[in-house]
Formats: C-alpha cells, sequence, structure tokens
C-alpha cells in the first residue's frame, strides 16, 4: 500500500465512522443529546478531514482547528448569509447551519477535546508487550 495512502486511510475510515455516528445519532436520539451531540460529531469530522489533508498534524493541533472552523460558522450565523443560503440548498443547511445558539459552541468544544483525545490514543499506537519472566 503508498504511504500517501496509508498515512491517510485511517482519517478516511474515522470519517466515515463518524458521519454513521452523526447520522445514527440523528434517527435515534432527540432533545439535547441529539442536538449537541451532532454539534460535538461535527468538530469531530471537520478534525478527521484535516488530519486526511495533513497527516503529520498534531492532535491539539487538529482540534484546534476543528474547533476555531466550528465556531466561526457557529459565529457566521449571527449573520443572515446562512440562513439565507440554508434555505436555497440542504448541503448549506447541513454545513453552515441557520440561527446560532451559545451552547453549540460548548458541544463543538466538548467534539475537539474527544477527538483530540482519540487522535492521540490512536497515534500512540498498541501498549507493548508486558514483559514475562522466564
Amino acid at each position: 500500500m503508498p504511504d500517501a495512502l496509508r498515512s491517510r486511510l485511517p482519517a478516511a475510515l474515522a470519517a466515515a465512522a463518524t458521519v454513521a455516528a452523526g447520522l445514527t445519532l440523528r434517527a435515534l436520539a432527540d432533545g439535547p443529546l441529539g442536538a449537541y451531540g451532532g454539534d460535538a460529531l461535527y468538530t469531530v469530522l471537520i478534525h478527521t478531514i484535516i488530519v486526511f489533508a495533513l497527516p503529520r498534524t498534531a492532535p491539539l493541533r487538529a482540534a484546534a482547528g476543528a474547533l476555531a472552523f466550528s465556531w466561526a460558522v457557529e459565529f457566521a450565523q449571527l449573520t443572515p448569509v446562512p440562513a439565507a443560503l440554508s434555505e436555497a440548498s440542504t448541503v448549506a443547511r447541513l454545513v453552515l447551519g441557520s440561527t446560532f445558539g451559545a451552547a453549540d459552541l460548548a458541544a463543538y468544544a466538548a467534539g475537539a477535546a474527544l477527538a483530540a483525545a482519540l487522535h492521540a490514543l490512536l497515534r500512540r499506537g498498541p501498549a507493548p508487550a508486558p514483559l514475562t519472566s522466564g
């Protein structure tokens, strides 16, 4: 397997798993879990896209970028632009949302923290085998 594919495959699989988790959450959960869990997963997805594009990116740097992007989109909702685009396009509605919610900012931060923790854990690789005395 080429190095470029080998380094990006985990991020691509993580992105697919994140989308599946988001769709499942949307179908099965309502209330705060459905709303804020989806927001957290949105930031996790952005994290995986960053890692896909830049595989050597450190977990905290990728999480900071994902959080900055998510917050930028949320703060953009204070303007009429995302709402107008959301009315015209389902894709825009999924990516940009339409209305600002301050609680969403905390959900994005939780998603960034989760993504950074999982990324760091997976980056370390498997734990070494225990030493045995013989």
